[in-house]
């Protein structure tokens, strides 16, 4: 287990205009070869906007992009024709294949803050194509199959157990509050990269809310 603290991310964004990014792997400036991926995840961004900020119409292809707000409102426009609202407790994905445009703005009059993660598809190229899905339930895991992802939300009052899926690659990203996962406590913006899980658990300290990526071996690695 890698344990990777709120404060060890790669800062980011145009605080002046607006836009505070913190990255959990090589991104932009920050390029750091010996943390450019685990298994299909590329990215975790933790994005907070505030009111009228935004990220103006920029490209992504290869990629499939999930948003989760944590507070306030995204508002999501792209190249295909999708304008929506993402709210807290929405899943939204963006399947980028052969090429898409996006705009993400703070629209909302109050702060905006969303984790969004950018997973490698296991074969490239296709037809863009949008999905949300309001309320998530914590028993629903959202599958990206295109990347060979799986995503579990908990939500978890103190003292609260939860078993963190079992997988090749299982990434644990801490939204809010604190947890103990195998013995060590994380809090809010840390995250630990799991490989080859099996029976770990996660306990909340205190109310706490966390995105389990539950992610198979790449193809080429279940060939060698």
């Amino acid at each position: 287990m890698d344990v990777r603290r709120a404060d060890e991310r790669y800062p980011g964004g145009d605080p002046a205009a607006g836009i505070d990014s913190r990255h959990a792997f090589s991104f932009g400036p920050h390029y750091d070869p010996g943390n450019l991926r685990f298994g299909a995840m590329i990215a975790c961004n933790e994005e907070r906007l505030t009111p009228g900020a935004g990220f103006d119409e920029h490209p992504h292809s290869h990629t499939e992009i999930v948003t989760w707000v944590v507070e306030g409102e995204l508002t999501h426009r792209d190249s295909t024709g999708h304008e929506t609202r993402v709210r807290p407790g929405d899943v939204q994905r963006l399947s980028a294949a052969a090429g898409v445009c996006h705009v993400e703005r703070n629209d909302a009059t109050a702060p905006l803050t969303f984790v969004q993660t950018w997973l490698a598809p296991l074969n490239p190229g296709g037809t863009p194509a949008y999905e949300i899905v309001h309320g998530i339930a914590d028993s629903t895991p959202y599958a990206i199959p295109e990347a060979g992802a799986m995503l579990h939300v908990r939500r978890l009052g103190a003292g609260e157990r939860t078993a963190v899926p079992d997988g090749a690659y299982v990434y644990v990203h801490v939204v809010r509050g604190e947890v103990r996962l195998d013995g060590v406590e994380l809090g809010p913006g840390d995250a630990a990269r799991i490989t080859d899980a099996r029976d770990v658990e996660l306990v909340a300290q205190a109310g706490a809310e966390v995105l389990l990526w539950e992610m198979a071996a790449a193809l080429f690695e279940r060939e060698l």
